[in-house]
């Protein structure tokens, strides 16, 4: 095991390892406080990882930080909402699943910058968005599926809806974080079939695990210094940056 872990470390230069920290601890942070900062984290793990690879890190990354978000926020949690979504995401992730065996990483980077400015760009109707219909939400359980197996990008389109049902901060973390946790574990089958998630990919992960938890950490220390209005804003900007990065990248 030893030997195993020594050749991970020495798969990557130094370079690649720092940035991979940054992305860790911005998963981290994404998790208890803005989870449009985890996508930046997608963005950089992108660029030291081939994109397919660096979907798999991420993921594993991403469910070390859902285990401590789904007991930070266990008592704010709209579980109506999660039940309904649940089946259209499956729909989502397993659409996913065959569009990654039929593109490369530039066109997987692109589709999702386009899709994410397309629902940025409805988000600024909210009374059209028209949120509280069931049709609305299973469009958007749907494209959350999608996103996030091709991408691990799935929190900008919940994101987007959450904030159209004008959800308060510690719902929204709560709901996301339940959400998010079921979806990965969801996804993991999928990411073994593909080759995303692999021995070396869950190595690179865990050993980045202990950042991702300081990333917890400093999260829930700074949600209780960004109120609503600056949350809301917050949470649409980095949705929108992160975006046209991808579109354009």
């Amino acid at each position: 095991m030893t030997t195993f872990f020594a050749a991970v470390w020495a798969s990557l230069p130094l370079a690649s390892w720092l940035v991979l920290g940054v992305c860790a601890l911005l998963i981290g942070f994404g998790k208890t406080a803005l989870g449009g900062v985890a996508l930046i984290a997608v963005v950089l793990a992108a660029q030291v990882l081939p994109t397919k690879d660096s979907t798999g890190v991420v993921l594993v990354m991403l469910l070390v930080g859902d285990l401590v978000a789904t007991w930070t926020y266990r008592h704010d949690v709209d579980w109506r909402l999660i039940a309904r979504l649940i089946p259209p995401v499956l729909v989502g992730i397993g659409l996913g699943a065959l569009f990654l065996n039929w593109v490369d990483g530039p066109v997987l980077k692109r589709t999702m910058g386009a899709i994410l400015l397309v629902l940025l760009v409805l988000g600024l109707w909210p009374d059209r968005l028209a949120a509280h219909r069931p049709s609305v939400g299973l469009a958007y359980g749907g494209l959350a599926g999608f996103t996030t197996m091709v991408a691990n990008g799935g929190g900008p389109p919940m994101s987007l809806y959450l904030l159209a049902r004008k959800y308060d901060k510690l719902r929204f973390l709560g709901t996301t974080a339940w959400f998010f946790f079921a979806v990965n574990l969801i996804k993991v089958p999928f990411s073994i079939a593909n080759g995303i998630v692999r021995p070396d990919t869950a190595a690179v992960s865990l050993t980045l695990a202990p950042v991702v938890l300081l990333g917890t950490a400093i999260g829930r220390v700074a949600i209780r210094h960004i109120d609503q209005v600056l949350f809301d804003r917050l949470v649409t900007i980095l949705v929108g940056v992160a975006a046209v990065y991808l579109l354009l990248g």
